[in-house]
């Protein structure tokens, strides 16, 4: 943020940060967990809950952790983030299945047999396919070791990306899988006693 200009944007890994984060049950791990996770740096962890929570979109505990703001960030999903982050094709390469072409999707869409199939640009993928830039290069990492949130990143790239009948199906899983985290965060978790 500039002194002279401080007006605030958020940037794409903003939005892999707050997903992660929805996905949380109990207090958020340390910026340094989350920037292992996310193939981020602390720093730019840290940046973009700062972002974050200048938009609303998260805010901070007594002891600083974060926490999404699940309604706005189901709101800015749904009706704000594909125009602020839009889809970017590129050529056919080797990569990660996303949109249709990913659970929870791969299987509920028939894609015409002829198109290729959307993928994240990466070394290791197995799936070739037309490139669908991923929020941050890093992204197809991010995805791998985290599941949950590789499905949330799949639904999110049918929203900004996908036909009307992708985006429609992605916007019901993605509401269901929001209200499912929220829903066991918001149960009381067992006490541990060493």
């Amino acid at each position: 943020m500039s002194r002279a200009f401080p007006q605030v944007a958020l940037r794409p890994q903003d939005l892999v940060v707050l997903l992660r984060l929805s996905l949380q049950e109990g207090p958020a791990p340390s910026y340094a967990a989350l920037a292992t996770e996310l193939a981020l740096t602390a720093s730019e962890v840290h940046a973009a809950v700062e972002r974050a929570t200048l938009a609303q979109l998260a805010r901070k505990d007594a002891k600083g952790k974060p926490s999404v703001v699940r309604e706005a960030l189901r709101l800015f999903v749904l009706h704000g983030a594909r125009y602020a982050f839009p889809a970017v094709r590129g050529e056919i390469t080797r990569g990660l299945p996303t949109g249709y072409a990913a659970a929870p999707l791969a299987g509920r869409i028939v894609a015409p047999p002829d198109e290729p199939v959307p993928v994240w640009p990466d070394k290791n993928g197995t799936t070739r396919g037309a490139t669908l830039y991923p929020l941050y290069p890093n992204v197809p990492l991010a995805a791998q070791r985290n599941p949950a949130l590789y499905e949330l990143l799949v639904l999110f790239d049918a929203i900004r990306a996908g036909s009307q009948r992708e985006r429609a199906l992605a916007i019901d899983l993605f509401e269901r899988q929001l209200a499912a985290h929220a829903a066991a965060s918001a149960a009381p978790h067992p006490v541990q006693t060493a």
